[in-house]
This record gives structure tokens, sequence and C-alpha cells, in this order.
């Protein structure tokens, strides 16, 4: 027979249910079993208070089932988290880590996650994840209200998926206490402690329970306040104590900069976008008689905008100059053209340019009197370095379909002339820089297209771009005009995108300056065909489709 303290002993006293409860409840460590699912079996009561999500008869929280060994931020605490085997079953024990790791731990948390996007939402998202990591059990983020007097709000809760967002009218959002006050800078005379039992049920979900304790504090930004953060405890935690007030001034004051400096950026994203588009090449309109095509493209430097632009000023009633019998309606001007400079700056001098012309041709339609009028504007302008090159064509469709091309250069490469057989010649136009000399000397053409032929207006990021074998030789006139040579025949657009394709192979991923292509040619379109006239399409058997030029 066995002693007293033997196991086998048929008389011992054999430990009942509430004597196990009792033991594990008596430990500081909590301590969870599972079974091989992860679903809860057993959970003392000092895991209880770790985790209030880990309940009997549910999964424990993802967060607080890692495999092995881990430290872990839930419900606003540092956790350790250990787990071992016991048969089928696991057991974990936790542990809260000191205070010090954890400060610091939020520190770094908060300056990594608050600033990894300017976007004002996700920077809302990353405040409320933070508190419900390290300080609360509900975290809520309410923006600023927009003008029609509605608000957006963002909440986390601790062990839940994801934070929730939504918008509500002002009036309920403003229910929350101390909610107003933070909305416009101010901070409760209770140091941002509010009234727990006064908790709105909008701000808390279903099955939260009761709060505990309530923080409300305002999320400093730039001048204005850039929202206001709500934190809440459960009833039965304690509450916050001077550290995790200390950590919650820090959490708004952090994630108010972040959402103030997103916020801005957003502002200026938008203002940027506005202007951009507005120095953006327009669309290219359907001109009777011919057809335009354009391509351009700014520096690797630059951006979506830089120094070369083109335009079309299309014919407007009324419009046109005074020719001593009366007013002659202007014919649809293009123009190309390079300004001093590279990216933004260059850009607004560009648009300037253009909005220059389309003002100074209310007024005046010929091309050499319009250079004439804007080299007076360009020297008159109190930007430094206002030099401009330009090309400005005026386009008429005479009675045989021939287009006559009236052109004024100003500094700029001349225009080539594709001829129907692939003849490639030069415009006889030529000028002087604007913006430099007070006198301009422009001497114009006139250049005749037959239908099929194309006028092609180019910038000098085309035949100065180096490139080729050795990456140091420029492209220059002569390769571009046996390019030009190459696409006789084609529409419009396919020579010009097959242009922009052979300058971009031949700087081969090299340095790129700002590149611009504007090309008219003589003949409409046909509606019967599809087509340009002056064009027709040939399939060839196994390879790509080719153009050729139409007999007539």
């Amino acid at each position: 027979m066995r002693g007293a303290t033997g196991s086998t002993n048929a008389g011992a006293a054999r430990a009942t249910p509430g004597d196990m409860a009792a033991l594990l409840d008596g430990s500081d460590e909590g301590i969870v079993l599972c079974d091989a699912g992860g679903v809860v079996l057993l959970a003392n009561a000092a895991a209880a208070r770790l985790a209030p999500e880990i309940v009997p008869g549910r999964p424990v929280p993802p967060q607080l089932d890692p495999a092995g060994s881990s430290t872990v931020t839930y419900g606003g605490r540092v956790i350790r988290v250990r787990t071992e085997a016991a048969g089928d079953h696991r057991a974990l024990y936790l542990s809260e880590a000191p205070s010090l790791p954890r400060r610091a731990e939020f520190l770094l948390e908060a300056a990594r996650r608050l600033f990894a996007s300017l976007h004002p939402r996700r920077c809302a998202r990353a405040a409320v994840d933070l508190g419900t990591d390290f300080l609360c059990d509900l975290a809520v983020v309410v923006l600023p209200p927009a003008t029609n007097r509605r608000v957006e709000w963002i909440r986390a809760v601790a062990g839940h998926p994801g934070p929730e967002e939504g918008v509500m009218p002002l009036s309920t959002a403003l229910r929350v206490p101390g909610l107003t006050d933070a909305l416009a800078g101010l901070t409760h005379g209770s140091g941002g402690r509010q009234d727990a039992g006064a908790v709105p049920d909008w701000l808390l979900p279903e099955g939260f329970g009761p709060a505990g304790d309530l923080l409300v504090f305002p999320l400093p930004g730039n001048g204005v306040p850039a929202g206001a953060m709500a934190l809440v405890r459960r009833a039965g935690r304690p509450p916050f104590d001077d550290e995790a007030l200390a950590m919650v001034r820090d959490l708004a004051s952090r994630a108010g900069a972040a959402l103030s400096a997103a916020s801005l950026f957003r502002e200026q994203s938008a203002v940027n976008a506005i202007l951009i588009d507005d120095l953006l090449p327009p669309d290219l309109p359907e001109v009777e008689g011919m057809r335009l095509a354009g391509r351009l493209r700014s520096s690797q430097q630059a951006g979506a905008v830089g120094g070369d632009f083109y335009d079309v000023y299309m014919s407007e009633t009324g419009a046109g100059h005074d020719s001593g019998i009366g007013i002659v309606e202007r014919p649809p001007l293009i123009i190309l053209g390079d300004v001093c400079g590279k990216g933004a700056r260059a850009a607004v001098l560009a648009g300037q340019v253009r909005q220059s012309l389309r003002a100074l041709l209310l007024l005046e339609s010929r091309p050499v009197q319009l250079l004439e009028l804007l080299n007076r504007s360009l020297l008159a302008s109190p930007a430094p370095n206002s030099y401009v090159t330009l090309v400005l064509a005026a386009l008429r469709v005479a009675p045989d379909e021939h287009v006559l091309v009236d052109l004024a250069v100003a500094g700029h490469p001349p225009p080539l002339v594709l001829r129907r057989d692939g003849t490639v010649e030069e415009a006889p136009a030529r000028g002087s820089l604007l913006g430099a000399l007070k006198k301009t000397v422009v001497r114009p053409a006139t250049v005749d297209l037959a239908p099929g032929e194309v006028c092609l207006l180019y910038s000098d990021g085309i035949t100065e771009a180096f490139g080729g074998p050795t990456r140091r030789e420029m492209f220059g006139e002569e390769r571009l005009k046996e390019a030009l040579a190459s696409c006789a025949g084609m529409p419009v657009d396919a020579l010009v995108e097959r242009l922009e394709q052979i300058s971009s192979e031949w700087l081969a991923g090299g340095q790129q300056d700002d590149r611009a292509l504007l090309a008219v040619r003589a003949g409409g379109h046909d509606p019967a065909t599809g087509t340009e006239t002056g064009t027709a399409t040939v399939a060839t058997p196994g390879a790509m489709t080719v153009w050729a030029e139409t007999t007539g």
C-alpha cells in the first residue's frame, strides 16, 4: 500500500474542477488550453484579464496564437506568448511585458505606421490600429466635417479584423462627450477623460459591452485641427493611468501631424493635377480637309510636363485680321515650340505662351505679326530667361483639296515636308529666337501639300537625342529625314507613332530630353473606307499590316 500522498490510494481525496480553476486563477501568468483546432477549452483569470476575447468555446484570437514563442501587441498591451504541446491539445502561456519596452515599441511603431502613407484615411486607419494594439479596446478617429455637415469616422476594435469606416451627420457624431471641443482643437478641462456612461450607441459596436473609461483628444494639425480621436477601455479593465495618458497624447500629436501632412499633400496633388491638366497638350480636333497627329514626351526629370509644347487654335466666327476691306476669317492655326529650361518652370512658361497666343489671336491672325506681338509680350515678362523657339502654321484648304501651310519660324528647326513619292524637303521658313531681341527677324514660307503629303513640326529633342550604338551620337536631321521618308503613305497617326518609336529606340533607355512631334496631312477622313484619303491598307500574308499610297 502506498502512503497518504499516493495517487492510487483509494481513500485519497480527488481534486474537483473548482479546485483546478482556483489553482489556475492563482497564477499571475495567463494560461489557455486549446484543442487542435485552436478553440479555447479552458482559460484562467489572468488570461481573461490580458485578453477579454479569450472565452471557452471560441477560437483564440489569431494575434495571440503564434507558432512557438513570440511577443505581440494586443489590446493596448505588449504580451509575451509561449506555446507548448499538451498531448492532443496546446497550452498558451501569456504574460504582459514590462512597460518600458512597450513604450519604446509604441514610439517606433507610431513613427513607422503613421508616416508610411500620405493618404488621410490610411493615416487614420493606422492611428486607430495603434490605439487598439497598445492602449485600448476601441479607438475611433473622426475627421473634420465636410461642407455638407457630415463626418467620416474610422473605428478599430481589439481582436477584430480591420478597421471599420463610415459617414454620419455631424450632429450624430457630436453626441460623444468632448468631441465638439476636440474637433475645435480644444482639450477638455479633465485632461481628455470623459464620462464613459454617456457614450452614444454609434461609438461602440454590437457585443462590445459597457465602456469603462473614455478619452477624447484633438488631433492637432497645421493651424487647424486634423480631426479628433476617442479611445475606450471596457468596464472591468483598469482605467488609463498616467503612463497610458502620456502615450495617448503622443499618439494624438503624431496622428495629427501625419493626417495634416497627408491632407496637405492631397490638396497640393489636386492643385497640381488641375495645373498639369491645363499644361498638357490638347486633344487634336478634326479639321476639314486634313488630318492632325501629335506626340509629346517630357524628359525623365520633368515628369508629366516639360518645356516642349504644341497646340491647335481652331477658326472662330469673327476672328481674323482687317485686310482693309473687312475682317478676313482666321484659318486654323497650329504651333509647336520649345521654351528655355526644363521641368515645372519650363512647363509654366510654355503654358503662358499658349495662353498669350490664344489672347493675341483675338486681335491678329497672321503668323509673322503674331510672332512680333508674342516677342514683345515675352520681353515684358518678369520671369527670367523667357526664351522661346516655335513654329506657327496657318492651315488653308485650297479648292483643289491641297492644303496650304503658311509657316513662320522663330529660332526653331524648320518643318519637314514628306511628298507622295517619299521625297523629304526642308521648309525654307526661318526666324530668330523670341524673348531675346527687341526686333524679330522672320522669313515666312508657304508649303503646298497635295493629298497624302505631310508637313512635320518637331522639336530639337528629336534630332539632338544622344544614343545609337555608342550612346554618344546625335540622332540628327538626316536620320529624321530618312525615318520620315520610310513612312510615306502611312496615316498620319501611324507616321507620328513610328517616328516616336524610332527616336525611343535610338535613345535605348539613355538620357531623354523633351520631345514633340506634330504633323498635318492633306486629305481628310474617308467615311466610305474608314481610312484617310490618300492611303489604303494592304494586308500582307504572314506579316503585319502595312500602308501603301493610293494611286488616285
